[in-house]
């Protein structure tokens, strides 16, 4: 390692701030969906009451974050990237086929500024939910609050513009944000000359994967470290392709520092190759699943906070801190003795073949830690 500090990073799975979560804040928009069994947001509201016990409505805006603020104030993390799954607009332009759609009311948007993102994620299967209106709407909204959109534009040329975010060391951290159709992102929203879209990554190839390292070796300086975000793979289940570990690996050696994969309801596992940081799904972070079941297997109430510390010179991982946290009531909540001991379980089981490890933090602060080594099966 060097003598410089660590740059540290806070990474989220995904923010799903539209639907029921924004029916509970100071200015919801209009509930109306277009689902094949719910038509109103807020019963997605009364589920997780159900669930869980009435809380007064409407919540102020720090709710949905819940004690996960006082963590990332804990920490203080360097640069903070979220993957903000939901479209920020009032647009009523539903996406034609789309079964699932969420917005958030523009007015809630301090919630989403109360977490003080640096960097927005926005390819993701949710965000032309209403349309390339309501795309650009939440382009301006978010830009106007300076909370900086990666992954989509009005054009190709910005949908792929990395966000550049200032570090202490002098450098800089570049998040590029891309997507992919096995996240169900359909390919007709890919950006283009002149037509607003996300940065739609066509496969898993090599070739796909050169094309990012070269976007990011382009406009790379000296002293920045690269994060790409990834939303992509399916819901559910711990397992990884091949083809995935094949894409990420390619990525890291190419000269890729982080590659931060999202798209699945729960956490999955977590790699370190060559040194640097694989995340294959951060999981959820903030939704209106509560209540919702099928699932419970996977636990999805539990959520993850990622907090990698890097080497500024060399990209390089030096530790990697995770806060769990349930959701409860919408809000974030630190996990139990109990669940901590069962996500340690399934994460380490999960990680085996990629030789990581999770275990609670010596010091027994609530935190978890991750080990690694570097034989691996996969």
């Amino acid at each position: 390692m060097s003598g410089q500090a660590l740059v540290t990073l806070f990474l989220s799975g995904d923010v799903m701030s539209g639907r029921g979560v924004d029916q509970i804040l100071p200015h919801p928009g209009d509930p109306a969906l277009r689902e094949g069994y719910v038509r109103d947001a807020r019963d997605y509201v009364t589920l997780a009451e159900v669930a869980n016990g009435k809380f007064p409505q409407p919540v102020d805006y720090v709710w949905p974050w819940g004690e996960a603020l006082d963590v990332l104030d804990e920490i203080g993390p360097d640069v903070r990237v979220i993957d903000l799954e939901s479209s920020v607009t009032t647009s009523d332009d539903f996406a034609p086929g789309k079964a699932v759609t969420y917005r958030m009311h523009p007015d809630n948007l301090p919630c989403l500024a109360a977490a003080r993102p640096d960097v927005c994620a926005l390819a993701n299967n949710h965000v032309l939910d209403f349309g390339r209106r309501g795309l650009e709407e939440t382009l301006d909204v978010l830009r106007g609050a300076g909370l900086g959109p990666a992954g989509a534009g009005r054009d190709l040329d910005e949908a792929q513009r990395p966000v550049a975010v200032p570090t202490k060391s002098g450098g800089r951290v570049l998040v590029l944000s891309c997507a992919m159709a096995s996240a169900g992102v359909p390919s007709q929203w890919a950006a283009g000359e002149g037509r607003p879209g996300v940065d739609f990554v066509p496969d898993l190839s090599a070739r796909s994967a050169d094309a990012l390292v070269r976007r990011a070796a382009a406009v790379r300086q000296e002293g920045d470290l690269v994060v790409v975000s990834i939303h992509w793979g399916s819901n559910w289940g711990f397992n990884i392709s091949q083809s995935q570990t094949s894409f990420a690996r390619r990525l890291i050696d190419g000269g890729v520092d982080v590659v931060h994969g999202h798209s699945s309801h729960h956490p999955r596992p977590i790699q370190v190759y060559r040194g640097k940081l694989i995340l294959y799904g951060c999981g959820d972070l903030i939704d209106d699943y509560e209540g919702i079941s099928g699932y419970e297997r996977y636990r999805d109430d539990l959520r993850l906070m990622y907090f990698p510390s890097l080497d500024p010179a060399t990209g390089e991982l030096a530790s990697l801190r995770i806060a769990p946290m349930q959701a409860h009531q919408m809000k974030l909540r630190h996990a139990s003795a109990a669940d901590v001991a069962w996500l340690c379980e399934v994460l380490s089981r999960a990680g085996r073949p990629f030789g990581t490890q999770v275990e609670p933090e010596l010091a027994d602060d609530g935190y978890l830690a991750v080990r690694w080594w570097r034989r691996a099966t996969l």
